[in-house]
């Protein structure tokens, strides 16, 4: 029996095709983008920049400094990496935050993306959990990204060292 081993090159081919048409099946989405429920809120909470606005789930939302009011300026490629904070409804305002201030614009995608103070709001991926403003002051996609403090202004502070965990590692989360 002579068996046909296919050399790397191919296989790499083979694979890239196979990513490919899971992507296109998919419509291009990805797990990055966080769901929103119906009834969500946005909420304050504690960070090591002071109090922040949060979803309901306590994950930081950002401004992307380069928008316009009411309008997200954020490119495809921007989404992938600072997913939009979309509902079908508006969410409830909770914990010191102003109803009024909640809006919605008109995403890049064609989507309703929720507003504050007329920014569009945004997660970062790079925030797996509760309490992390990974992103605060980043500058990618053209401009610098911050989270939002109760009146909807862009806190401008950078993230005050988190202490290193007993077992002597490093920590990059920022508890609230």
């Amino acid at each position: 029996m002579n068996r046909t081993r296919l050399s790397l090159p191919i296989f790499v081919v083979i694979l890239a095709a196979a990513i490919a048409v899971i992507v296109s099946i998919s419509g291009g989405k990805t797990k990055a983008q966080p769901a929103v429920a119906a009834g969500s809120a946005i909420s304050l909470k504690q960070s090591s920049v002071g109090k922040v606005l949060t979803d309901a789930n306590g994950r930081a939302l950002y401004l992307f400094a380069g928008d316009n009011r009411n309008a997200s300026r954020l490119s495809a490629a921007g989404l992938a990496v600072w997913p939009a904070f979309t509902s079908t409804r508006l969410p409830r305002a909770t914990g010191g935050v102003n109803a009024a201030q909640i809006g919605t614009a008109t995403g890049t995608g064609g989507g309703t993306q929720i507003t504050y103070n007329g920014h569009p709001l945004y997660y970062y991926v790079g925030d797996h959990q509760p309490g992390q403003v990974l992103g605060q002051g980043l500058n990618q996609f053209g401009a610098r990204w911050y989270v939002l403090s109760a009146t909807g202004g862009a806190i401008t502070s950078a993230p005050k060292s988190a202490p290193a965990p007993a077992s002597g590692g490093s920590s990059s989360s920022y508890g609230y």
